[in-house]
């Protein structure tokens, strides 16, 4: 795909304007912020619902991700499950939905995720994606409870060159149906993020899809978070297609499960406990899903390594 248009940050436009036009079906509020921001709660002070978080998942990957939930009848209990596929996940996942541009002020944190990043290319993550866009608005989603104050629309502003008047923040904290929908939405970004820890030539990930549990909102951000993470690493299971030879794809398969990692084997929760809520201290290994297929299409070949632990998605999920 060519540099220089607008692509992901006008399906992203697209989608939260959607949100707006059927507020009141989706359960979000929408308001305009004191520098003139689009503001759409999607559940901090608002119920929310499922299908606001699928909108908002969809708006993070810059339109570029077919979202959808399904029924798994043999899943035992939590038999809901998000799933998401993109046959431009490289785009969709990485330079889009990673959630990777702090947006802190003060005592304010939030992590920025969506296409406004390629417009702001202020992370370490741009030096390997050049993909750039150009564009006249763009959206931001937020997992906050709270709107983001006017340092961090100013800073956004700043990095994107728009007026705070073409900025769309879309926020919901982990503890709402929404936020809990959009997050495991994640299980294919996570997946892509990890082969590019494992450096996996990203050009050579042609496509991809995954499937994760949705589980029960908590009203505790500890216990919320760690539901939502285990959903993946626990539950979450992800299918490449990938250019390239069959021993790449297999060495791919075999390091991505998060069996892989040394802090495997204990819910997500007692982990970030463990190391005082210090995402750094914790294994990058382990932030994957738990069952991985790569399919190399040049050759054939097919392998997949891992597996869902649904004895621990009982004991997470609740």
């Amino acid at each position: 795909m060519k540099d220089g248009s607008a692509f992901l940050n006008d399906n992203a436009a697209r989608i939260a304007q959607s949100m707006v036009d059927d507020a009141e079906r989706l359960r979000v509020s929408v308001s305009t912020g004191p520098l003139g921001e689009c503001l759409i709660d999607a559940g901090a002070n608002v119920l929310g619902s499922i299908e606001a978080g699928l909108r908002m998942a969809e708006a993070t990957m810059g339109g570029l991700g077919t979202l959808s939930t399904a029924m798994n009848f043999a899943a035992g209990k939590w038999p809901l499950n998000v799933e998401v596929r993109s046959s431009q996940p490289v785009l969709a996942c990485l330079a889009s939905q990673y959630a990777g541009w702090n947006l802190s002020s003060g005592k304010y944190f939030a992590m920025g995720s969506g296409p406004v990043r390629v417009l702001a290319h202020v992370e370490p993550l741009f030096s390997t994606l050049t993909y750039r866009e150009k564009a006249a608005q763009s959206v931001i989603v937020l997992e906050t409870a709270t709107p983001p104050p006017a340092a961090v629309v100013e800073k956004v502003a700043a990095a994107t060159g728009l007026a705070p008047e073409n900025l769309t923040f879309i926020y919901a904290p982990t503890q709402s149906i929404a936020g809990c929908v959009q997050i495991v939405s994640r299980v294919l970004e996570v997946a892509l993020h990890k082969a590019n820890d494992l450096k996996f030539p990203l050009d050579n990930i042609v496509d991809g899809v995954g499937a994760a549990p949705i589980p029960a909102p908590h009203p505790d951000f500890l216990t919320a978070m760690g539901r939502t993470n285990d959903a993946i690493i626990y539950g979450g299971l992800v299918q490449l297609f990938v250019r390239g030879s069959a021993s790449d794809a297999r060495a791919l398969a075999e390091n991505m499960p998060s069996s892989a990692s040394r802090d495997h084997g204990r819910p997500f929760a007692e982990v970030f406990k463990h190391f005082k809520g210090d995402f750094y201290a914790i294994d990058p290994l382990l932030f994957s899903p738990a069952e991985v297929i790569v399919t190399a299409i040049e050759t054939g070949d097919t392998f997949r390594t891992g597996s869902r632990d649904l004895a621990m998605l009982e004991t997470s999920l609740g």
